[in-house]
């Protein structure tokens, strides 16, 4: 990879506050690595060895929670830290996360990690804040989405990916139907059968993977009243 830690423009993000030789121990414990779209970067039950920080893609995180059902607890996009929910409190993961698109990923040795939370409070202070705004996310999201009917919560996810993922109101949906059903807690055969009626509707415009918002108004509406 070309960019190193001292000109990665995500160092801001956290490991500002760390002095020369703090971020020399994280640089040294530090490399990068692609996964392609599909590809498991942890799995279910593993042994924690690594802190994983997302600098670009799409990632979900999983459950599973039976042999042919999985249950996506989040998607994860470009700064967040994939992890830190049992990273501290577990030795094994208690979830999956596989590569929604093409993604880039920084890994961390977990000792060295530990080692500068410490030796310095600000970052350590940094560090769970970050994990603690990452929980009220998850959090908020799940409840919103349980809040809704069936229709409201396909509109949500619509939204979510327009707004906080894309920022356009075109894009390729990174997920299948079966993984929206997962995601929103629904049935395959429902999220279909909402799409078309959306469709049909004219508020989006749906050819294959891709999906076009023509009437946000209604859509937000529609996620907000059902």
């Amino acid at each position: 990879m070309t960019n190193t830690c001292d000109v990665c423009t995500y160092r801001s993000y956290l490991f500002d506050n760390l002095n020369k030789t703090e971020f020399g121990l994280l640089t040294l414990s530090r490399k990068e690595m692609f996964f392609r779209k599909g590809e498991i970067i942890c799995r279910e039950g593993e042994k924690i060895n690594n802190f994983y920080y997302l600098k670009e893609g799409l990632l979900k995180v999983y459950k599973t929670v039976d042999a042919r059902k999985e249950q996506i607890i989040s998607i994860s996009n470009p700064l967040d830290f994939i992890g830190l929910l049992s990273v501290f409190s577990n030795f094994n993961y208690i979830f999956s996360v596989s590569a929604l698109e093409n993604s880039s990923i920084c890994i961390i040795e977990l000792d060295a990690l530990k080692k500068l939370i410490q030796s310095n409070g600000e970052f350590a202070m940094t560090l769970l804040e970050k994990m603690s705004k990452m929980n009220d996310q998850i959090l908020e999201t799940r409840l919103l989405i349980n809040l809704k009917n069936l229709r409201g919560r396909t509109a949500y996810i619509i939204l979510m990916f327009a707004k906080d993922i894309y920022k356009s109101k075109k894009f390729d949906l990174p997920v299948s139907r079966k993984e929206i059903a997962e995601l929103i807690d629904m049935r395959t055969e429902n999220v279909i059968r909402i799409l078309s009626e959306l469709r049909n509707d004219g508020i989006i415009k749906i050819e294959g993977k891709s999906i076009e918002i023509i009437d946000q108004k209604r859509l937000e509406s529609i996620s907000e009243f059902g």
